[in-house]
């Protein structure tokens, strides 16, 4: 296996929770993930990425972690991640896990000591603990707010000196930031990178991974950016932000590269949340492997807006020599069958804002995700899969107050739904919950439809025009065809609300975000379609992979069309 496998990967994500249960406690876990390498196997993909199986209090679904070099019951031990390990490799599927270096639980030991110990001390000095403003230091120390919503400050116990302190919590109480000034914080998380890479996991996703560093004194942030920052909002200057993308944040990164270096085929993916050129500033050379490109995937479904993103993407990548890194879900976005069928809004509107812009056309939605799942993989680079995805699987808008889990739901009074709708447990067979996701009347944590055995992975896997099907088959030519080999990429062109670009070999993909059908070159050969096609074109919300005639091939090269 290649040691820069990652430049072209197909990675799939797996939230841990929700894959596949074992032994019948309602949660995902390891022996799922064992029991359907299988699956993996067969649908392609070069490796995947595992969400968080560390020890956690699940406040904010295993991203508050409470011990870095081990694994939660509910999920496992570290034997059985080690034979996970064993097992992926053995089916060639690399394996990466997520590192979350923002911040712990506050039921990690450090925090603990840090909870019982006095102000000054080196337990607090590993978390920012913080004088209060106001009367006796009865206001937070600055202006920040939680993503999650409300404050980013909790007050810490009342020693009855004053001003009262406060640790401050960029996500829910429970997820105290860590101090990134610290040497005591970098040596150890290099030292739990070491850990695992001992055990051979073959790469990390960083959570957060801007957010490390403060802004010397925690200033207050500007009145136009009080949550987290936003790639579309014009007034944002992640320079002058104080706690996104601060400069220290590239020496950690370096060190954490030698690293990697030392155990060769190791990739880091960042999740960085810039525009294309401040995401490349984290890969140059020296630095992290790839990024996700969030843009990309918050774009509506409009030529000009992909093309954009596209464009912008390709060039800030080239100038550091890193491969894009595309996406179109995760487990922190709404499902994309649903957000592609109404009108989409921006990743900092919060989750609300995908419900405030008219009702979803399911069809419209799924037909659109299967186009965009052939355009992102039609790109150079990598590129990643959320599961369920594959099975074209909907948002779950109508889950009850009391199944939902996530801390923004609760932290927000409920005006925010969160992101439970696009976690519920995967449909594997069967006519009824709980789907094949856990042994027959096992209860799933959170709810499926009852609908849902239409959507499994024993149904469509009967249907060749399933988008399981469409999936397999787009992962199969990736691999084959030696168009996708080369990082070669021209535009050509097309018509009006349409996307048409070329590979190497002769081929191409069109994407057809208009009304009215794609006319295509003539003499096109079909590869592969997200939808029935005609014989010289490809209908609205629909994508096709083509063989270009050789002639069409030699004319077409080097050219760049408007869309």
């Amino acid at each position: 296996m290649a040691l820069e496998w990652w430049r072209k990967a197909v990675v799939y994500q797996i939230y841990i929770r929700s894959f596949a249960d074992s032994d019948g406690d309602g949660d995902g876990d390891i022996g799922g993930i064992r029991s359907r390498l299988p699956y993996l196997r067969d649908l392609g993909v070069d490796a995947i990425w595992i969400t968080p199986w560390y020890p956690s209090p699940m406040a904010d679904g295993g991203y508050d972690v409470a011990d870095y070099r081990d694994v939660d019951r509910r999920f496992g031990s570290l034997n059985g991640a080690r034979r996970l390990i064993e097992d992926a490799h053995a089916a060639e599927l690399r394996l990466m896990i997520d590192i979350v270096p923002n911040h712990t639980s506050s039921e990690h030991r450090w925090f603990r000591e840090a909870w019982a110990s006095p102000r000054g001390s080196a337990a607090r000095a590993r978390y920012h603990f913080r004088d209060g403003r106001g009367p006796g230091g009865s206001e937070p120390p600055n202006n920040w707010r939680s993503v999650f919503g409300g404050s980013a400050w909790t007050p810490a116990p009342d020693d009855g000196a004053e001003p009262r302190q406060w640790y401050l919590h960029l996500f829910d109480e429970a997820q105290p930031d860590l101090n990134w000034d610290n040497a005591e914080v970098r040596a150890e998380f290099e030292s739990i990178l070491e850990c695992w890479l001992a055990m051979g996991v073959d790469g990390f996703r960083i959570d957060v991974a801007s957010f490390l560093l403060k802004a010397a004194g925690l200033p207050d942030v500007p009145d136009h950016s009080e949550a987290i920052s936003r790639a579309d909002d014009a007034a944002w200057d992640p320079a002058a932000h104080p706690y996104e993308n601060q400069a220290g944040l590239h020496e950690i990164y370096r060190r954490w590269r030698a690293i990697a270096d030392r155990h060769p085929g190791t990739v880091f993916c960042g999740e960085v949340h810039l525009p294309a050129e401040g995401i490349a500033g984290y890969l140059r050379p020296g630095e992290l492997h790839t990024a996700f490109n969030f843009d990309f995937a918050l774009r509506p479904w409009n030529a000009a807006a992909l093309r954009a993103s596209i464009d912008t993407t390709l060039a800030a990548h080239e100038a550091v020599g890193a491969p894009p890194t595309w996406v179109i879900g995760n487990h922190d976005l709404p499902r994309p069958a649903y957000r592609y069928g109404r009108r989409a809004a921006r990743g900092g509107d919060g989750w609300n804002a995908w419900q405030r812009n008219g009702p979803a056309d399911r069809a419209r939605g799924l037909a659109r995700a299967r186009a965009a799942a052939l355009l992102g993989l039609a790109l150079p680079g990598s590129a990643y899969i959320y599961q369920g995805d594959e099975l074209g699987l909907p948002e779950i808008l109508d889950l009850p107050p009391e199944a939902r889990q996530d801390p923004t739901f609760r932290r927000s009074g409920g005006a925010d739904v969160g992101r439970d709708g696009t976690r519920i447990p995967l449909p594997w067979s069967g006519s009824e919950p709980p789907f094949g996701f856990g042994p027959p009347g096992s209860r799933p944590w959170l709810p499926q439809p009852g609908q849902w055995w239409e959507l499994s992975v024993e149904a469509e896997s009967r249907d060749p025009s399933s988008t399981l099907s469409l999936y397999r088959a787009a992962i199969r030519l990736r691999r084959d065809h030696p168009g996708f080999d080369s990082g070669s990429f021209r535009w050509l062109p097309s018509v009006a609300g349409t996307l048409l670009f070329g590979r190497g070999g002769g081929l191409a993909c069109a994407v057809n975000l208009s009304d009215d059908p794609m006319p295509l070159p003539r003499g096109s050969r079909f590869l592969l379609s997200s939808a029935p096609v005609g014989s010289d074109s490809v209908g609205p919300d629909s994508a096709a992979w083509l063989q270009l005639p050789e002639a069409e091939q030699a004319g077409q090269a080097g050219q760049t069309e408007e869309a």
